[in-house]
């Protein structure tokens, strides 16, 4: 009956502040604060609220969470150690035993990495007559410097 009770005052609670965030034109935020008002009435009435009241005061119910505690500790720590050893026994297994494998495939040709051909340079475009030599003196300065 408390539970009932705290559930829609929590959500009438929410369904205010939705309105006040309605009222600042936040139209989105309002109707995301009015669906999570909402949650803890339909809760109440789907009869959840009633259930987790009945498991959260149930010594059987609690024993079985630390079962599944227990199950899940046991699950993550042998993964991890799975992980630490490198897989599981096949697998070790399986890289433990020399497989035969040639380094080049029998058929396989010599490689073709002769002196390849260079294209065809191309002639020098003659230079422009409206610039003068002097402005590109720099830039041809640090293309000496880098070989080009």
């Amino acid at each position: 009956m408390i539970a009932e009770t705290v559930c829609s005052a929590v959500s009438a609670a929410g369904l205010g502040i939705a309105v006040v965030t309605a009222y600042r034109r936040r139209f989105l935020a309002a109707a995301r604060v009015a669906a999570y008002s909402l949650v803890p009435v339909g809760l109440v009435m789907t009869g959840v609220v009633g259930w987790i009241a009945g498991t959260a005061f149930s010594p059987t119910a609690w024993a079985g969470f630390g079962v599944l505690g227990v199950a899940w500790l046991l699950f993550a720590t042998t993964r991890a150690v799975e992980r630490r050893r490198g897989g599981s026994r096949a697998e070790r297994r399986a890289a433990k035993t020399p497989a035969r494998q040639d380094p080049v495939a029998p058929t396989a040709s010599a490689p073709s990495l002769g002196p390849g051909a260079r294209p065809a340079a191309r002639p020098a475009a003659a230079p422009r007559a409206t610039g003068s030599a002097e402005d590109f003196s720099d830039i041809e300065a640090i293309l000496k410097k880098h070989g080009i």
